[in-house]
């Protein structure tokens, strides 16, 4: 998986600002060590294996990983050895990535937020695109499961920076997808699908893929190349995603989506019983997938047999009911600070006598009270209690309780935890174990019920310190995040025209010099275009400003309409345009500048009672081997501009100066 597109200064600025703003979702632990070594050019396979294996849990996905890559019929991977011959040391290094992600990020702080659905619908989508691509063979199938995993993660990071405000934009009905990129601009000046690809590229994701993630919601509209191989990811991924979308919608609703199903389906060369038989093979790997890693899934019929029911809607009181997310007591429980002198408190001891004597001091206390007899019970209430404080034995049936601690303290969540440990001897060794193990207070047994009450105020005073400290923070955080999204509006303001919102000549510059690196780093062809408005000062000065500006903007209109949506189009003078166009050799681009020339020619600006004809000049080039720099490229498609100007004045005794023709000059090559 290699050449990854360039990042602008802007776009770095961006990852920056909102790192700021707030802890962007990232590798942790083995993830992060498993990416690092896989950037190393003399890592050896061994060496890798050696690290994954410290991770059992991710072994398991790794093999399950290349077993799903091999199909069915073939002899199943059973080591990790062989499954890093079968993936390959790219695809691990981002399967690394995608499932550190998936661990680490299950819950977080945006409460509306569906974290868990998401992953499950990402995991749809990931199956899904390995068994497109097996058919359709844009990509290999490991990194297809790669990208599909990580398609939604633009999601994931708004509302990690932002908890509260995507909170509200993602508890508002409307569900419609444009709608939400609409809402997701307005608020932080950057949508999911923009940071999603900002993420990608930033972690050294291919072109292709990070092209098809943003694009996947609109494919037609990005006018991707037909053959391309961007163009393919993406229908891919726009067929994946919907795959995904029918998988977690609510039975009643589904089969009004089958004909998207299929409609994209046929985009990719799939036949409704072909297209059936790879969703049904996608749903089984996904209900794997789901059992494996603990997410929520819905049974699924056979697509065949969904198909063949009537596209109708439900009662709007009874999609609401279906679609309405799902009470989180655990979340909701977690995020309730407490009360005035209350906590939720832990107790992890074997002893039931011993335990059942403590917990009636905790409930005179009124505190909310949880018990544990194991260390595996006690880790898993606290990651799903999140308590305050936590009353551990010293030994417990299933390991010692320091090691308890330790392991808690490597959290995020257990850092904050206030850990009072019971023991039966004030040996001084053991004690100062105790502390450096991460302890905060002790109590020997037996247990005097007013010393007990007394160490839960004071655990209380520390556990009131921490919520201060972290409301403290949050205001930071809080402050910081709208500061990264004035300072993103500030720099896109300074790099785009008001009147157009096509970026400005500063801009165009920048990605002129990474379109012209990229060319010639794939052998692509790239096509310049100067576009003039034809008397444009004469027109401003004789009807004035507000005409001129209705002139540009009419242009601009037209530019929209007639280049696609990954050309390069910025505003570069009074009336002047540049554009890029990238895949493009020069005579596609001369049809193109021919129909924009016809096209303005036909869009007449009025005001009031007069109706203005306007014209452009148009200048073409296309990159060669004879230039060296960017800068060439502009002076040829300049060149090409004046030449073809002084053929029409040369020419001028046919042209009727109150509406003067489009002028195309062009490089042959």
């Amino acid at each position: 998986m290699n050449g990854c597109p360039p990042i602008s200064a802007l776009d770095v600025n961006r990852i920056e600002r909102l790192r700021l703003a707030g802890d962007l979702p990232s590798p942790r632990g083995v993830a992060l060590a498993i990416m690092r070594a896989a950037q190393s050019d003399d890592v050896s396979t061994s060496e890798l294996s050696q690290i994954i294996k410290t991770d059992p849990a991710f072994v398991a996905r790794v093999v399950k990983a290349a077993n799903g890559v091999l199909g069915f019929g073939r002899r199943p991977v059973s080591s990790v050895h062989d499954a890093l011959m079968v993936l390959g040391l790219p695809a691990v290094r981002t399967l690394a990535l995608g499932f550190s992600l998936l661990s680490n990020y299950r819950t977080g702080g945006c409460r509306q937020f569906d974290y868990e659905g998401l992953w499950s619908s990402s995991l749809m989508r990931a199956v899904a695109m390995q068994a497109i691509v097996k058919r359709t063979r844009v990509a290999p199938p490991d990194e297809a499961y790669c990208i599909g995993l990580l398609s939604r993660i633009g999601e994931l990071a708004l509302a990690t920076i932002y908890p509260d405000q995507y909170g509200e934009l993602a508890a508002e009905p409307n569900g419609d997808p444009d709608a939400l990129l609409q809402r997701e601009k307005a608020a932080f000046a950057i949508d999911h699908l923009e940071l999603g690809a900002l993420m990608l590229s930033d972690w050294g994701i291919p072109e292709a893929y990070v092209t098809a993630v943003l694009h996947h919601e609109h494919p037609v509209r990005a006018q991707l190349p037909d053959d391309s191989r961007e163009s393919g990811m993406c229908m891919a991924l726009a067929l994946a995603a919907q795959l995904a979308r029918f998988c977690v919608t609510p039975a009643v609703q589904q089969p009004a989506l089958i004909g998207r199903l299929l409609e994209l389906g046929r985009a990719v060369g799939y036949d409704a019983p072909t297209l059936f038989e790879t969703c049904d093979l996608a749903a089984r790997e996904w209900s794997e997938w789901c059992a494996l890693l603990q997410l929520p899934l819905c049974p699924i019929e056979p697509f065949a047999t969904l198909a063949e029911r009537p596209s109708v809607e439900a009662p709007a009181e009874t999609i609401a009911k279906e679609v309405k997310p799902s009470a989180r007591t655990v979340d909701d429980v977690t995020a309730m600070p407490p009360r005035a002198n209350h906590m939720r408190v832990l107790l992890v001891e074997s002893d039931a006598a011993l335990r059942t004597g403590v917990r009636a001091v905790l409930d005179g206390a009124g505190h909310e009270v949880q018990e544990a007899d194991s260390v595996a019970m006690a880790t898993e209430l606290a990651l799903v209690m999140q308590p305050h404080m936590m009353i551990i034995d010293w030994t417990l049936p299933d390991g010692s309780g320091l090691g308890l601690v330790e392991r808690l303290r490597q959290t995020r969540m257990g850092r904050s935890i206030y850990v009072l440990v019971l023991t039966s001897h004030e040996n001084e060794q053991r004690l100062v174990d105790a502390f450096e193990s991460g302890v905060d207070d002790f109590i020997t047994k037996p247990i005097n019920d007013r010393v007990l009450l007394a160490r839960l105020r004071a655990g209380l005073r520390v556990v009131r310190l921490h919520q201060e400290v972290e409301r403290d923070r949050e205001e930071v955080r809080q402050f910081a995040s709208e500061l990264a999204i004035s300072n993103r509006r500030l720099s896109e303001t300074a790099l785009t025209d008001a009147l157009t919102g096509f970026p400005n000549r500063r801009h165009f510059l920048e990605r002129l010099k990474q379109e012209w690196s990229a060319a010639g780093r794939h052998h692509r062809p790239l096509a310049c275009m100067l576009v003039r408005v034809t008397g444009f000062g004469q027109i401003a000065e004789t009807y004035g400003r507000e005409l001129g500006d209705r002139v540009i903007a009419r242009t601009a209109e037209v530019l929209k309409q007639c280049l696609r949506t990954h050309d390069i189009v910025a505003r570069v003078g009074d009336g002047e345009f540049a554009v890029l166009c990238p895949d493009t050799a020069a005579g596609p681009a001369q049809l193109v500048a021919q129909r924009i020339c016809r096209q303005v020619e036909e869009s007449p600006v009025s005001s009031g009672r007069l109706q203005l004809s306007i014209s452009v000049e148009i200048g073409v080039a296309a990159r060669d081997d004879a230039m060296d720099s960017p800068d060439a490229l502009m002076n040829q498609a300049s060149s090409a501009f004046e030449g073809a100007k002084d053929l029409q004045e040369s020419a001028g005794a046919n042209s009727s100066p109150s509406r003067p023709g489009g002028v195309l000059g062009a490089v042959m090559h």
